[in-house]
């Protein structure tokens, strides 16, 4: 293990752990591990805010528009900076863009259109999009206050694989006896929320019953329901409160329940 600059993710995304992360970081850093894998890396959430970088590390994401996001700042991050200048920021042009389908644009393109919607969309979503209420505010997309965020993030990804793979496939390709996965899986009763098909209710049970055969370290977060305890009941389950924001009031929280699941003692 190497230390390393924790950073701030470029964007908010749904499900973000910015409230739990730092339980979530300190739990990682204690287990010894030559690989560090993420399969629901998101916007990187944890992995950024991260103090100290394994031997090896690869994130995923089934996701098109973050896994094209990550290559495109880590490969050319002077063409997206380029790029992003002439952006501005109003409803107008975030209307444009989420019409837009990403298929058809070039990755630069690509990365910029999303980067641009998910630091103006409301709460993060991914599905659905909505132009959040104080997105008005030059803070929220600010191509010259970006600018020195995306070049550590580039930094920080210089010597990461990024994969876009389902999370199956991921967990078998970088399973070994020291890697250390931390996952992140939408939240039980918002599997919907990142698009049909993406991760479904029965895929709670299917990823319990590979991580219970794999050789390495797992650590996972999710809400805490009953589903999730019973799904995930053969592991080592730990308590934790953290707070969410609730409805449209700015600033309304409300504490909440996670889990914390391990595979080792």
């Amino acid at each position: 293990m190497t230390a390393t600059a924790a950073v701030e993710p470029a964007a908010g995304y749904l499900g973000g752990k910015r409230r739990l992360a730092t339980r979530l970081i300190e739990r990682i850093e204690a287990v010894p591990h030559r690989l560090y894998a993420e399969p629901f890396v998101g916007m990187g959430g944890v992995f950024l805010r991260r103090r100290s970088a394994a031997r090896a590390e690869a994130i995923n994401d089934i996701s098109g528009d973050v896994a094209n996001f990550f290559r495109v700042l880590q490969r050319h991050p002077e063409a997206l900076l380029d790029l992003m200048r002439w952006r501005l920021s109003s409803r107008v042009e975030f209307e444009r863009l989420r019409r837009q389908d990403p298929s058809s644009l070039t990755d630069l393109e690509r990365a910029d259109r999303f980067l641009f919607l998910q630091r103006l969309s409301y709460g993060g979503k991914v599905k659905a999009r909505t132009f959040g209420t104080d997105a008005g505010s030059p803070a929220r997309y600010n191509p010259g206050r970006l600018e020195p965020k995306l070049r550590a993030i580039h930094r920080r990804l210089s010597s990461v694989t990024i994969e876009q793979l389902p999370y199956a496939e991921f967990i078998r390709r970088y399973d070994r006896p020291d890697t250390l996965f931390y996952l992140d899986p939408p939240y039980w009763g918002c599997e919907g929320d990142y698009g049909a098909g993406v991760f479904d209710r029965e895929d709670f049970a299917r990823l319990a019953e590979q991580l219970a055969g794999i050789q390495g370290k797992f650590l996972l977060s999710i809400n805490d329901t009953p589903g999730a305890r019973e799904v995930f009941g053969r592991f080592v389950l730990e308590d934790v409160e953290t707070t969410w924001s609730v409805g449209a009031r700015v600033g309304a929280q409300s504490k909440v329940g996670e889990l914390i699941i391990r595979n080792y003692a």
